[in-house]
């Protein structure tokens, strides 16, 4: 098995799960649209329902483009596998990593669409805000760590050859 064959199972997963992040960003855009125009219409569907999403144009715009941009890095990271300086368990638990990073972000920005004063800047009394604080805090340790490995394995002299 070549470590081409033993990477393809990984960016296969890296990029569903990018795929996915980006149509969760387009149904996330209904959502938008729909707190812009202050109802709910599906042309050419009949009928509109007159409802105004919550949030704020900032969050709705966040969550989504929050989704578009975390499924563009994972498939990024996907192009960029072969060339990270891991082993194949490293790579494995980098993959999952950035797969928890991108759905932890975008789940966060959208609490601040749909509930009130849920940013999650910060901790305080608001379930819903402390929730997306959990995820928000979550996601960026992980990335944070990610990219630390990767700066120093990348950027350290690589041993001499035997």
């Amino acid at each position: 098995m070549t470590a081409t064959d033993a990477l393809r199972p990984l960016r296969r997963l890296l990029i569903g799960h990018g795929a996915l992040l980006m149509f969760i960003g387009g149904v996330i855009g209904f959502g938008f649209l729909f707190h812009l125009i202050g109802a709910i219409t599906l042309w050419p569907f009949p009928g509109t329902i007159e409802f105004q999403m919550p949030g704020s144009y900032k969050a709705w715009r966040m969550s989504h483009l929050e989704a578009l941009m975390n499924g563009s890095i994972i498939w990024l990271v996907a192009a960029l596998l072969p060339h990270l300086p891991f082993s194949i368990t490293g790579l494995r638990r980098l993959s999952y990593g950035i797969i928890v990073t991108g759905w932890t972000l975008v789940a966060g920005a959208l609490f601040d669409a749909l509930f009130p004063n849920s940013r999650g800047l910060a901790a305080n009394s608001l379930l819903t805000n402390n929730i997306a604080f959990g995820l928000f805090y979550v996601g960026i340790l992980i990335v944070m760590a990610i990219l630390a490995l990767i700066a120093w394995r990348s950027l350290r002299p690589e041993p001499p050859s035997p």
